[in-house]
């Protein structure tokens, strides 16, 4: 009778605390959407900021792989094209001055194009680290700077995403030819090939470090949107949650 007792004591006092914690919880949750001026008067649950914010991020990363997925995502613009290698630059001006400039933009719009190949990748990758996000996460995004979001996915995914990328910028590289077009710009050189520090170059490691740096760029910037532009919050829930902003 007094095991059965302390039984049931026991486990009341789970339930009791269980309720505790997740009162506190909530109660975190709302006081930091209040600090943030999204839960107002008129009406926004918590659930209603998390969920936001969750839309928020997802309406970004997928701006952010359409624009630069695309063909000339990355060519045609300058902030996020990836440039000459800063190792083979001098080699670049060098065969531009040999007039062999076709075979410098050859290797150039290559890399871009490896690069565009492998940016949908992300997708899935950001998908997994919004499911993840915690309260803490949460609280610091919506009280952080216009780019918070980014920075918590650079911060949580950079691994993940190098490591999804190498096999797709690998695959991508030999589909546009990206060695062979790197082989015909040394070659391009000729015998200047010998004055030039011609250091070894891992093409796929650096179009990736590349490729994020946009990827990166260009999600801060879609953030940026979200959060100052009423244009582009393209669904109730971002115009509900980040109208109570204005």
């Amino acid at each position: 009778m007094i095991r059965r007792y302390l039984s049931s004591a026991l486990v009341l006092v789970v339930l009791l605390l269980a309720a505790s914690a997740w009162a506190g919880w909530m109660d975190k949750l709302k006081e930091a959407g209040e600090e943030t001026g999204l839960i107002e008067s008129a009406g926004l649950s918590t659930e209603e900021t998390v969920e936001g914010l969750k839309e928020a991020l997802r309406v970004g990363v997928d701006r952010a792989v359409g624009f630069l997925g695309q063909p000339g995502g990355y060519l045609n613009h300058e902030d996020v094209r990836i440039p000459m290698p800063d190792s083979l630059q001098s080699a670049a001006d060098v065969a531009r001055t040999m007039g062999k400039d076709e075979v410098v933009d050859e290797f150039v719009v290559s890399m871009n194009q490896a690069a565009e190949r492998a940016v949908p990748e992300a997708v899935d990758v950001f998908t997994d680290a919004i499911k993840q996000m915690t309260f803490d996460d949460a609280k610091k995004i919506l009280k952080g700077p216009d780019d918070a979001a980014t920075r918590y996915f650079e911060r949580t995914s950079s691994d993940d995403l190098t490591a999804r990328f190498l096999p797709i910028v690998d695959e991508a590289t030999d589909e546009v030819g990206v060695t062979r077009k790197y082989k015909n710009f040394t070659e391009s050189l000729g015998p200047a090939t010998s004055l030039m520090d011609m250091k070894a170059l891992d093409l796929d490691g650096y179009v990736t470090e590349k490729g994020l740096d946009g990827l990166f760029l260009t999600l801060a910037r879609e953030e940026k949107k979200i959060r100052e532009n009423p244009a582009a919050r393209t669904t109730e829930i971002l115009k509900k949650v980040f109208g109570s902003k204005q």
